[in-house]
C-alpha cells in the first residue's frame, strides 16, 4: 500500500484515574512518562513513525488536554489533534475519524492505537501491523490478539478457532468476543491457547468502518455524515452541536461483536503492557535484589517487592513490602501492589466530596 493511504489514529482522551496522585484531569497518563524520558503519547508516536508519515498522524482527545498534546507532539499537523466536544465512548469517535479521512482520501486505512499502552518491542510490533494493514485493505475490520501471560481478569478477550496459536501470521476470522471473565474463566481460557487478550488496536479501511456504522449505529452514522467538510469555518461549532447526538457505545459493543467481516491477528510477544495501574510500572522497571523499584531516591531497611515515586526527596521504607508509594506536591499515595487497581476508586470518592483541586 501506499504510504500516503495509510494514517495512525491515537486514542488520547482517557483519564488514567488508576495513576492518581499524578494522574490528573489536565495530565493524565498518556501525557506522563513512567519508563523514560518520553510521555506515553510520545512514545505511541515514536514507535509509528517507520510506518507512517507525520502528516498522516491524528489524535482524538478532548477539550482538557488539546494544548498540552499539541505542545508535546510539535510534529503532528495541529488541526489533525481533535477534541472531542463531548464524551460518547469510541464507536463515534472512530466513526468521526473515519469520516474525516474518508473525505480526504476514498482510499484510506486507518490504524487505531491507544496512547496510553507501553509496547516494549516496537520492531515486532511494526512486523504485525503489516499484515494487519493488508487484512485491511481488503476489506477486513482487524485487531490484534495479545497472547496472555497470565489469566487476567481486567481485559476482554478474542476468542479465535481452536488450533489458532500465537504467532500465527493469516489473518483469521474471531469466533466471538468475550467480555471480562471472572477468575476461573480466564483460567480455562489461558488453557485452551486459543483466547487472546482484547489489545483494543483495530485496522481498517475509512469507507469499510462507515458502511459498518451504517449498518450498526445508523444513528451515529446520519450524525456524522450531515457534518460540513473538516476544515470548514462552521465544522468545529457543527460537530459541538451534533456529536452529543451520537450513541454512547464502545466500537466493541456497538460494531465488532456484530460486523460479519472481522478477522484477528493472533501475535506473539511484542513486550505489550497497558499500564493499568501502578503494579504495571512497577513489573517493567528493574528492581533491586529485594524486588525494590524507584523512580527516585530510595533507602530501604528490611523492605521488599515496593515501587517509590516520590521527586525531589528521598524515601525510607523500613520493614514493609509491596507497597506503592506515591508523592506529589498535594497528596500522597500509599497502597499495596496487589491493590493498585482500586486507586481509581479513591477518584471517585474526591469527586463525590467535592475536591476538585485534587482531580
Amino acid at each position: 500500500m501506499a504510504q500516503s493511504h495509510l494514517h495512525g489514529l491515537i486514542l488520547a482522551g482517557g483519564r488514567g484515574t488508576r495513576f492518581w496522585p499524578r494522574s490528573r484531569t489536565n495530565t493524565p497518563k498518556q501525557l506522563l512518562s513512567f519508563l523514560g524520558e518520553n510521555s506515553l503519547i510520545q512514545e505511541t508516536v515514536e514507535r509509528l513513525k517507520p510506518l507512517i508519515p507525520m502528516e498522516n498522524i491524528w489524535v482524538l482527545t478532548n477539550q482538557h488536554l488539546e494544548k498540552e498534546i499539541r505542545r508535546q507532539l510539535p510534529g503532528v499537523p495541529r488541526q489533525q489533534i481533535i477534541a472531542e466536544p463531548a464524551q460518547r465512548n469510541t464507536a463515534p469517535c472512530l466513526g468521526l475519524a473515519a469520516q474525516v479521512l474518508y473525505e480526504r482520501d476514498p482510499e484510506a486505512v486507518l490504524g487505531v492505537f491507544p496512547a496510553d499502552h507501553h509496547i516494549g518491542k516496537p520492531a515486532r510490533f511494526r512486523q504485525w501491523i503489516k499484515p494487519a494493514i493488508q487484512a485491511a485493505k481488503a476489506g477486513s475490520l482487524v485487531t490484534l490478539g495479545i497472547a496472555p501471560r497470565w489469566a487476567e481478569t481486567g481485559y476482554g478477550y478474542l476468542e479465535f478457532p481452536k488450533g489458532i496459536a500465537a504467532g500465527h501470521k493469516l489473518p483469521t476470522p474471531l469466533k466471538r468476543f468475550r467480555e471480562k471473565p471472572d477468575a476461573k474463566t480466564a483460567q480455562r481460557f489461558v488453557k485452551a491457547g486459543h483466547y487472546f487478550w482484547n489489545a483494543g488496536i483495530f485496522f481498517w479501511r475509512a469507507g469499510t468502518f462507515l458502511n459498518a456504522m451504517r449498518q450498526h449505529l445508523p444513528k451515529t452514522a446520519a450524525v456524522l455524515a450531515a457534518l460540513p467538510p473538516f476544515g470548514q469555518r462552521n465544522f468545529t461549532a457543527r460537530l459541538g452541536e451534533a456529536y452529543p447526538l451520537c450513541d454512547n457505545i464502545s466500537v466493541d459493543f456497538g460494531i465488532m461483536e456484530k460486523a460479519n467481516n472481522v478477522v484477528g491477528l493472533a501475535t506473539d510477544d511484542f513486550g505489550w503492557n497497558d499500564l493499568g495501574s501502578w503494579n504495571a510500572v512497577y513489573e517493567l522497571l528493574a528492581r533491586d535484589a529485594a524486588g525494590n523499584a524507584s523512580r527516585s531516591p530510595m533507602v530501604t531497611e528490611g523492605a521488599s517487592g515496593n515501587y517509590v515515586e516520590a521527586p525531589g526527596k528521598l524515601v525510607a521504607l523500613v520493614g514493609v513490602d509491596d507497597l506503592v508509594v506515591v508523592d506529589t506536591p498535594d497528596a500522597l499515595l500509599v497502597v499495596h501492589r496487589s491493590q493498585a487497581q482500586r486507586v481509581g476508586q479513591l477518584v471517585k470518592q474526591l469527586e463525590a466530596a467535592g475536591r476538585k483541586e485534587l482531580l
